[in-house]
C-alpha cells in the first residue's frame, strides 16, 4: 500500500483540536534560528544538487527549498500581514488536511535531515531545522509514521529502542567477554559492568546486543588493549535517541535524562557514545538544549577515543592485517553535524594498508539515505533505496573492497544499497578494522 493511501486512517485526519496543538508547537519553536531560516530563502535552487534525493532522482519535490516551503506557507499565513490579507499573492496556506499530507510526505518521506543543503545554501537557511519543526508539529498531532513512533515508544517504555531485557543484555555481554578471552587467549580481558567511578562509561546501539554482538567484542578488545578504566551500565546503556528524528522534544528530553542519570549514579567521568551518528549528536550537541542544563561530564564519540588511543601510543596496530582497499562513509550526524572528520581517517591510515577517500568526502559527503529515522519507516523503503544511488555511485568510483563507517543506521542502509546496486564491497564498522589490527600484549 502506498503511504498516501494511509491518509484515510483516522490518525491522519486533521481536527480543530489537532490543528490548535500543532500551531502551538510552531509558536513555541519559533525562535530566531527558525524564523531566520523561514524568512531567508531566495529560491535560488543551489540546494537542489546538494541533496542525495535530488541527485538520485531530480524532481521538484526533492529540492530542499520545496520541502521547507511547505512549512513556510503555514508560517506566512500566521505571521505575515500581507499573506493573511492576500494569501494567493505570497503562497501562504492554512494548516488544512491537504497541507498536513504535504508535510508528512516532505518532512518524513523525502528528507533524512542530513544537513548537506545547509552547507551549500548561500543564505544560511537550515532546512534540517525547518523539517524537524514540521515533524514536531506532526508528532504533537500523533501523525508520526508508525515505525518511527514505535521505536521512540519502546525506548521510553523499556529503556532501549529494541526492547532488549536486562537478562538478555547481560547474557550477551558475558558471552562476548568469553569470546574475547578465547580470541586473545587472555582471561584478564574483561567487560566491566556497573563499575563505580570508572573513567569511561560506554554505550551501545541495541542492534549490537540483538544482531551484531561481535561489535561489542571489538569495542571490548580496544578498551582492554588500551588499558582503559571503563564500564557498562545496566541502568541506561542505549546510545540512540530517535526523538531527534521524530521531532518530539518531550521524548528526546526523557531519553537524554535517563542516560545522564546512569552516568551520574555510577560516578563515571566521561560518557562515550558508541559508533552511532545520531546518538552522538543527540547527546553531545542537542541534549543540553532539551534538558535545559549542561552535563556535568564530557560526551565524546568512540571514534574520537580510538583516535586518541592511537595518538597516545596506547594501541599497537598492524595495518598489514587489513590489506584490502578501504573507503570511508562519513555519517552525517558525526561529520557534518559533529565535526568528526579527520579522526576516522587518522584511524584508518594507522589500521589498514590501502585507504582511499570517496569524492566528495568529509562534511560534503552525501548521506547514505538511511538517516532521519528513515530505516524505521518501512512505508518509504522504495524512496530510501532510490535515494541511495548517489552513495552507490560514490562507492563504486573508489574501487574499494571494504566500505567502512561508524554508524548503525549507515551500516544497515549501506548494506541495502550494496545489494540493491550490486556493489562488490563488504560493509564494516570502523572498530572492526581497528580491533582486527590490534597486536595483543598480555598484561
Amino acid at each position: 500500500m502506498m503511504f498516501r493511501d494511509k491518509f484515510t486512517d483516522e490518525r491522519y485526519k486533521l481536527t480543530d483540536e489537532k490543528k490548535a496543538v500543532a500551531l502551538d508547537v510552531l509558536r513555541q519553536r519559533l525562535n530566531r534560528q527558525l524564523q531566520a531560516s523561514l524568512e531567508a530563502c531566495v529560491r535560488c535552487g543551489i540546494c537542489a544538487d546538494s541533496c542525495h534525493y535530488y541527485v538520485s532522482n531530480p524532481k521538484p519535490e526533492h529540492v530542499p527549498a520545496y520541502r521547507a516551503e511547505q512549512l513556510r506557507k503555514v508560517y506566512r499565513k500566521l505571521y505575515d500581514g500581507t499573506s493573511r490579507a492576500i494569501p494567493a499573492w505570497t503562497g501562504a496556506a492554512d494548516l488544512d488536511q491537504e497541507m498536513v499530507e504535504a508535510l508528512v510526505m516532505t518532512a518524513y518521506g523525502s528528507c533524512t535531515m542530513c544537513g548537506r543543503c545547509v552547507l551549500n545554501c548561500p543564505m544560511g537557511v537550515d532546512t534540517r531545522f525547518i523539517v524537524r519543526a514540521a515533524r514536531g508539529m506532526l508528532a504533537a498531532m500523533d501523525m508520526t509514521p508508525e515505525g518511527l513512533k514505535a521505536t521512540v515508544n519502546v525506548h521510553l517504555e523499556v529503556g532501549n529502542n529494541m526492547g532488549v531485557g536486562e537478562e538478555d543484555y547481560l547474557e550477551t555481554v558475558k558471552w562476548m567477554e568469553e569470546e574475547l578471552q578465547k580470541e586473545v587467549e587472555d582471561t584478564s580481558a574483561i567487560i566491566p559492568i556497573n563499575k563505580k567511578h570508572a573513567r569511561v562509561i560506554y554505550t551501545f546501539n541495541p542492534r549490537e546486543v540483538k544482531y551484531f554482538p561481535y561489535l561489542i567484542q571489538a569495542a571490548a578488545k580496544i578498551y582492554n588493549a588500551a588499558g582503559e578504566d571503563w564500564t557498562l551500565s545496566t541502568e541506561s546503556w542505549d546510545a540512540t535517541n530517535y526523538g531527534l528524528f521524530s521531532g518530539d522534544d518531550v521524548a528526546s528530553r526523557k531519553i537524554a535524562a535517563n542516560l545522564e542519570a546512569a552516568v551520574n549514579h555510577l560516578g563515571a567521568q566521561t560518557l562515550v557514545m558508541a559508533e552511532c551518528g545520531h546518538g552522538y549528536r543527540s547527546q553531545r550537541w542537542e541534549a543540553e538544549n532539551w534538558l535545559g542544563h549542561s552535563y556535568p561530564f564530557p560526551v565524546v564519540s568512540f571514534v574520537e577515543l580510538q583516535a586518541q588511543y592511537i595518538r597516545q601510543g596506547r594501541l599497537k596496530l598492524d595495518p598489514a592485517r587489513n590489506t584490502k582497499r578501504v573507503t570511508y562513509h562519513d555519517p552525517c550526524n558525526q561529520a557534518r553535524s559533529g565535526g568528526i572528520i579527520e579522526e576516522p581517517r587518522y584511524i584508518l591510515r594507522h589500521s589498514v594498508m590501502d585507504f582511499v577517500d570517496m569524492e566528495p568526502h568529509g562534511a560534503e559527503n552525501y548521506c547514505c539515505g538511511g538517516g532521519g529515522g528513515m530505516l524505521s519507516m518501512t512505508e518509504f523503503a522504495a524512496e530510501r533505496k532510490a535515494a541511495g544511488k548517489a552513495k552507490a555511485d560514490q562507492v563504486r568510483a573508489t574501487g574499494a573492497e571494504i566500505l567502512a563507517t561508524s554508524c548503525h543506521n549507515c551500516l544497515d542502509q549501506l548494506d541495502e544499497v550494496k545489494r540493491h546496486y550490486k556493489l562488490k564491497v563488504k560493509v564494516q564498522n570502523l572498530s572492526e578494522l581497528v580491533a582486527n589490527a590490534i597486536i595483543w600484549e598480555k598484561r
